[in-house]
């Protein structure tokens, strides 16, 4: 019998093996003499050949980090550390299964491993390494070695989303926690010096798979979308997890530093959501955007399989009125396209500008180009990578002294697949349309991965171990 080919273990989603360090990088152009800092990239990498059915998510986490400092570029990648990664190297083999397995309730090190592989969150003079299935675990820069577990001195009681917000005014970081069991939902900030200082818990009617959510200067906004968890479904037999396309989507707002009395919640139609733009307040509305997909079969579980809009993301805005509890959803672009980006300088503030990965029309999720969307004037612009060229997140770097929000860079990786080989495209995002202003040539293939962020040299405290939250 003739096994099926995995593309996520195949291609340019096949991890890479060896970890190496670089001095000076040959660049294509000019590296911009207002960047200076250091871009990194999160991503799934299985350190061994996996057991069972392998999802892209189950891979271990690497970081592949481009250095950029007085005109001259560097790279190292590592694997992030985790105890499940330990454990395993030491095996010399895999020990957990994936997504699409039964739960290993019998494995002596633990049912999940905490792959920590998804984003990665620069506060408070620390980088963490994300996965929204455990703790964060925090990352020394520049070699992108693992410090360990970030716990927040313990007082870290759910589990971490890979998408947590900092406000860029206040310093105040947010982020929440989703179970399948009760509490459902918990809702933690953490204040600018790093410190956990308020955690409760948001009542949801069930488990749902929750991967983001959005802030404003006051707000907080979670979606309780119809991507649910039920232990009854598994007792009959059915998926655990599963999209229900007969379940409203609800928006629930509450105050920053509001719980679960005051929450209000918001009811649209059935939809999921990955990833959030960003949100604002208008007034008396709350306006979110985000890239929406109709459903998803992201863990082949989705009930309505004939969807052929199912899993293809577009930009959409919502409006939801405080005084009259009315709601407004509207598509603002039909081209497929995730990742969604801005400056966040700007984040929870009404922007001008987003940026998102323009995705190619083949199942496997590749984007051949950045969108740049001018929400003022009702437009956008796109950045080609070119034929055979796929690339990634594109991360927004701010220009040293900036004036305007789009005074900045684009970076990502990007593949070429007729040279099979792996670059660091910085795009002026002033001028998408145009070509790369650098290209960095990475000495060996950087695989397809997940998000990223821009620490930049002025950042305070950059180069510190920021250890205070370990254990």
């Amino acid at each position: 019998m003739t096994r099926t080919l995995n593309p996520y273990l195949n291609y340019n989603f096949a991890p890479v093996q060896t970890e190496i360090t670089t001095q000076a990088l040959e660049v294509i152009g000019e590296l911009p003499a207002n960047l200076s800092g250091m871009f990194v990239r999160n991503g799934p990498n299985p350190q061994w050949s996996p057991i069972g059915q392998y999802h892209w998510f189950d891979g271990d986490g690497m970081l592949h980090g481009v250095r950029i400092r007085d005109g001259e570029a560097t790279y190292c990648n590592r694997y992030v550390r985790t105890k499940g990664w330990e454990i395993e190297h030491q095996a010399g083999k895999a020990l957990w299964s994936g997504l699409l397995e039964p739960p290993q309730m019998d494995n002596p090190h633990g049912a999940y491993k905490n792959t920590a592989n998804t984003a990665l969150v620069w506060h408070a003079g620390q980088m963490l390494a994300l996965n929204e299935g455990g703790a964060p675990h925090a990352i020394q820069l520049p070699d992108l070695q693992t410090i360990g577990e970030y716990t927040y001195n313990g007082k870290l009681v759910s589990g971490f989303t890979a998408h947590p917000k900092v406000d860029p005014k206040t310093g105040e970081m947010m982020f929440f926690g989703y179970s399948f069991a009760p509490p459902y939902l918990q809702y933690s900030i953490v204040s600018d010096t790093g410190e956990i200082v308020r955690t409760v818990p948001i009542e949801l009617p069930m488990g749902v798979m929750m991967h983001d959510f959005a802030i404003t200067e006051n707000y907080t906004i979670f979606m309780d979308l119809p991507l649910t968890f039920s232990g009854e479904r598994m007792q009959r037999g059915e998926p655990g997890l599963m999209f229900e396309s007969h379940r409203p989507s609800r928006f629930g707002i509450v105050p920053r530093y509001g719980d679960n009395s005051n929450i209000r919640w918001f009811e649209s139609s059935p939809c999921y959501i990955f990833h959030t733009l960003n949100a604002y307040e208008d007034e008396e509305e709350i306006v979110l955007i985000a890239c929406r997909m109709n459903s998803t079969t992201v863990l082949k579980v989705n009930d309505s399989p004939t969807d052929r809009e199912a899993d293809i993301p577009r930009l959409y805005r919502w409006r939801f009125d405080l005084s009259s509890g009315k709601v407004q959803e509207e598509m603002l672009d039909d081209v497929p396209a995730e990742f969604p980006r801005i400056n966040e300088n700007f984040l929870g503030q009404r922007t001008q500008y987003g940026y998102a990965g323009r995705m190619d029309q083949r199942p496997l999720p590749l984007f051949n180009g950045i969108i740049k969307y001018d929400f003022n004037n009702q437009r956008s612009e796109t950045h080609e990578f070119g034929s055979g060229r796929y690339g990634g997140e594109a991360v927004f770097a701010p220009s040293v002294n900036a004036t305007k929000e789009d005074d900045g860079w684009l970076i990502t990786f990007v593949y070429d697949e007729t040279s099979q080989t792996s670059e660091l495209v910085i795009v002026n995002a002033q001028d998408v349309t145009a070509g790369p202003r650098a290209r960095v040539l990475i000495p060996q293939r950087v695989p397809y991965g997940f998000h990223g962020t821009w620490v930049s040299d002025d950042k305070r405290l950059f180069w510190g171990t920021g250890n205070r939250g370990i254990g």
